[in-house]
């Protein structure tokens, strides 16, 4: 009976240690090429995820402004008309038309610049500046005095109920402050 040789007896220890080396120089090769080509897969995944999530900013913005402009131009007809400010008198005392248009103001004013923080315009610290200037005005403080009850129904995770709860407490701090530095009072929150 014959025996069988095997090739690599035929073709030597040298080309067997070639044939080795080659495959295992292709065999690193496109593990490389592998790596490279999921590398290459990933970072396309996360561009098209951040791309997707800008566009989603951009819609929920998009969105925020245009309910902001309604509200605005909602405020600007009851401001112009004391029979239409009178719906939305919703106040625990009495107050003037006068008063009813100062206070559809103090909320536009309040309004657009929570509005600027929700969309980015402004930064947690800036609203905090920002708000306390408005707090130098009394009819400011009067307004947000009055609408007290109006916040107690907002979700406390809420946007609005987190700058809510910040106003009450600068305003509570201004009013104990014992310094006419007002633009001093106030520790901005983190960001």
């Amino acid at each position: 009976m014959a025996t069988r040789k095997s090739w690599t007896r035929e073709v030597g220890p040298a080309a067997t240690a070639g044939l080795s080396f080659a495959a295992g120089t292709f065999l690193l090769l496109r593990g490389k090429e592998w790596r490279r080509s999921a590398h290459i897969e990933e970072r396309e995944r996360r561009a098209a995820e951040h791309e997707r999530l800008a566009l989603a900013a951009q819609r929920r913005n998009a969105a925020l402004t245009e309910q902001h402009r309604l509200h605005f131009d909602l405020l600007c007809t009851a401001m112009g008309d004391a029979s239409l400010a009178a719906v939305l008198n919703t106040y625990e005392e009495e107050i003037s038309p006068e008063q009813q248009r100062q206070f559809l103001f103090a909320n536009a004013l309040y309004i657009n610049a929570l509005h600027a923080h929700r969309i980015g315009a402004m930064s947690l610290g800036e609203l905090h500046g920002h708000l306390r200037v408005m707090c130098q005005n009394p009819i400011f403080r009067h307004y947000w005095d009055a609408t007290r009850h109006h916040r107690a129904s907002l979700d406390r995770s809420s946007d609005e109920a987190k700058v809510g709860r910040m106003m009450d407490r600068l305003d509570r701090e201004l009013q104990e402050a014992d310094t006419d530095e007002w633009w001093v009072v106030g520790e901005p929150p983190a960001e």
